[in-house]
């Protein structure tokens, strides 16, 4: 007997539920969706990181958004840009010690890896290590 009821109370509930329009399931499935997405190098991502690096930031474009922080102070040890005797010993070392210092970090000081710029792509660091060392001769 209870079960006749609750079948009773459930059924117009479950019959309200599948006549949504297309905007209403729209608008829950957005809602509901995995706020981040992992993407791997090599595989086709979809979201708004993608978006941007498809556009192609520029070198600049990615120092404002995530080197600046540091680089613009000196935090942590950061060689300010512009400064060129800091940069001095660091240029001398060459472009690709220099790349591969903002694409992976540097062990035991605070750059890390990309900058922190989780959705940058490789070459928009490099991009953005030779804004800051054209800034910074």
């Amino acid at each position: 007997m209870r079960l006749f009821f609750i079948t009773l109370l459930l059924t117009p509930l479950a019959a309200m539920a599948m006549d949504l329009t297309d905007r209403q399931r729209a608008d829950i499935e957005a809602r509901i969706k995995p706020f981040a997405e992992v993407c791997v190098e090599g595989e086709a991502c979809s979201g708004a990181g993608d978006m941007a690096a498809s556009e192609g930031r520029s070198g600049e474009d990615v120092y404002n958004g995530a080197c600046m922080a540091c680089h613009s102070a000196g935090i942590a040890g950061a060689p300010k840009v512009g400064d060129q005797v800091a940069w001095v010993d660091r240029i001398g070392k060459g472009m690709e010690v220099l790349y591969d210092s903002g694409i992976n970090g540097v062990a035991g000081s605070g750059m890390i890896a990309k900058g922190g710029c989780a959705d940058c792509t490789d070459d928009e660091i490099r991009l953005a290590v030779d804004y800051m060392v054209d800034a910074s001769r």
